[in-house]
């Protein structure tokens, strides 16, 4: 489910307000119900939230998508978080700058 979702994100959706996001992993409940989809999301936190404000109305669109790829009997209700808080997310990109250099955090 996560290579499908992650095709259907990256090359399907046409919404602007779609930044870089990356599906890293779908927990899905015990009953079937619900996949917790989470994103690897670039930007700063507005970006974030647009992002996936934006899947969020997309959703009904992508469990159909998935329902018919999958050829699934029941398709569990899709909830989008981000796999990092967007204050984390931001500044991921500096933190693994700093430990390719050698350097500690200070």
């Amino acid at each position: 489910m996560r290579e499908e979702l992650n095709e259907l994100i990256s090359y399907e959706l046409s919404d602007p307000r779609i930044g870089d996001a990356a599906v890293t992993e779908v927990l899905i409940s015990p009953d079937f119900r619900h996949a917790y989809v989470r994103l690897s999301l670039r930007g700063a936190a507005p970006e974030q939230s647009a992002t996936l404000e934006a899947l969020m109305h997309a959703k009904q669109f992508l469990r159909h998508q998935l329902s018919e790829r999958l050829q699934l009997h029941h398709m569990p209700d899709l909830h989008f978080e981000s796999a990092l808080p967007p204050e984390l997310a931001a500044k991921a990109p500096q933190v693994l700058k700093r430990l390719r250099r050698g350097r500690a955090k200070s």
